[in-house]
């Protein structure tokens, strides 16, 4: 009797979860877009303005990062890093200005300080 609830229980559930994600795709695209929040963008004069070790942040790669807590767990000197707060960083973290990148889980680092995507000014 226990091993009939148990498989009923068990077919119910996985049957609610298909359900569940088969009702998402069926949901017109304009709906599924509305469900999500905005990113926010942020134009490198937004960047520029917090260009200290108080507030530092830097745009790497398109995306935005607010690094001020993490400048003290850096490895190198606060002088290395600080040039970069308020700048595109991109060609200073992909070369740590001495042509060697950065490894994986210096990425998976900086993903946790991630703030937004960076906005390119529209070109006339």
């Amino acid at each position: 009797m226990m091993k009939r609830v148990y498989i009923g229980f068990t077919i119910a559930f996985w049957i609610a979860v298909a359900a569940i994600w088969g009702g998402s795709l069926l949901a017109p695209p304009g709906q599924r877009a509305v469900a999500q929040s905005p990113e926010p963008g942020y134009t490198l004069q937004d960047v520029a303005a917090h260009d200290s070790a108080e507030d530092c942040w830097m745009a790497i790669g398109g995306e935005v990062y607010e690094l001020t807590a993490y400048l003290p767990q850096h490895p190198a000197p606060p002088s290395v890093i600080l040039p970069s707060c308020g700048t595109d960083a991109t060609r200073a973290y992909n070369t740590k200005n001495r042509g060697r990148p950065h490894s994986p889980y210096a990425a998976s680092l900086l993903e946790r300080y991630r703030i937004g995507r960076l906005e390119r000014p529209a070109t006339p």
